[in-house]
């Protein structure tokens, strides 16, 4: 039986494109139009444009100190000045990552929260449910979003925002603007790890922004280059590095987790502080340009140690790289290990974040 799949605004596009489209996590979405490294080549020296609008996208109105929603996340919304947004967790009582999410503080009493497609449904019903005043809607299907990742990304947007210096913008900021003389919001936010820009439009403005910035010159990329993209960078994926059963510090991820404030989750990672991580995210680079890919086994002086939870080759370095779970009483991080499933096996070694070196 096929399966439903939802349909972003720019779905013909792509199809014009002679994409090729996958499911995935519900939605139809090009994973590559012409080539994954050829599109990965485009965001690292050009112009990247990625349709990323299966993402979901909640408001919440409502006073931030006594609603619940401080507390709902890592996040502390409390001292984010508006204009500015962060990421962070969205955490079960264990401690485990039921989402990761950007929150931007839009006004006083009003926030955007981006979440992962894959989660759109847990996550509202999740955050929903820790409140005890103000509203919480999903728009998620209201709303497109487009990536403008790479080097030429400002020159090519600057044109079309006269009301800002897009040289201001630092990263993790926003402002809510128009473009076409239509609602927009710009952010300076990204998943590759290069300068670049996030673009939130109302779903009947999608394809007149996508036709502009293609003809100014950027360059359709699917979901094949930004996943390669993010991996360059060490940039965790969740439904891989990060799982319900899989806490922010095993993930590597302590810095983003204030522990000396109040949310749902903390006790346990604090109890997981104390007694140290059993298991951690580590980094890895393969000897060749074999890649390991996810639940690879991990293995090391003939012992299974951990498994990949992601894996990809870098054009960038010319080897595989990836991250891995590895216990950590029986890592030696100084000795090289193995990547393996039941056809091959890869040599790998401990590398460092992120993989190549931006800026």
């Amino acid at each position: 039986m096929a399966e439903n799949l939802l349909n972003t605004a720019l779905h013909q596009k792509h199809i014009a494109l002679g994409a090729t489209n996958v499911s995935f996590c519900g939605w139809d979405m090009p994973v590559q139009y012409d080539s994954i490294i050829k599109e990965h080549g485009y965001c690292r020296q050009e112009a990247a444009l990625f349709d990323t609008s299966h993402m979901g996208e909640f408001f919440f109105e409502g006073d931030v100190r006594s609603s619940g929603i401080n507390e709902a996340t890592t996040v502390n919304i409390d001292i984010l000045a508006v204009g500015k947004c962060k990421y962070g967790f969205l955490l079960n009582e264990s401690g485990g990552v039921i989402d990761d999410l950007i929150i931007y503080r839009l006004a006083e009493n009003k926030l955007m929260i981006i979440v992962n497609a894959s989660g759109i449904e847990n996550d509202y019903k999740t955050i929903a449910s820790r409140l005890n005043s103000g509203s919480l809607k999903d728009n998620s299907l209201e709303f497109s979003k487009i990536d403008i990742q790479g080097p030429k990304s400002k020159e090519i947007l600057q044109s079309y925002f006269n009301d800002i210096n897009l040289d201001d913008m630092g990263f993790f900021s926003f402002k809510e603007t128009k473009i076409f003389d239509e609602y927009c919001l710009l952010s300076r936010t990204g998943y590759t790890g290069e300068i670049g820009f996030e673009i939130y439009v109302y779903n009947d403005m999608a394809n007149k922004v996508w036709d502009a910035l293609v003809k100014d010159g950027a360059k359709p990329a699917g979901l094949g280059a930004r996943d390669a993209l993010r991996l360059e960078m060490g940039y965790s994926l969740y439904g891989n590095d990060l799982t319900e059963d899989i806490s922010p510090l095993e993930a590597n991820l302590a810095m983003f987790v204030n522990l000396k404030r109040d949310f749902i989750g903390r006790n346990a990672l604090l109890k997981q502080k104390e007694e140290g991580v059993k298991r951690l995210l580590i980094p890895f680079k393969t000897s060749s340009r074999r890649s390991a890919r996810k639940d690879f086994v991990v293995m090391q002086n003939n012992e299974k140690i951990g498994f990949v939870t992601s894996g990809g080759f870098s054009p960038i370095l010319g080897v595989g790289v990836g991250l891995a779970m590895v216990d950590v009483a029986k890592f030696d991080e100084n000795k090289e290990f193995e990547l393996s499933d039941e056809r091959s096996s890869i040599k790998a070694s401990k590398a460092t974040l992120p993989f190549i070196k931006k800026g």
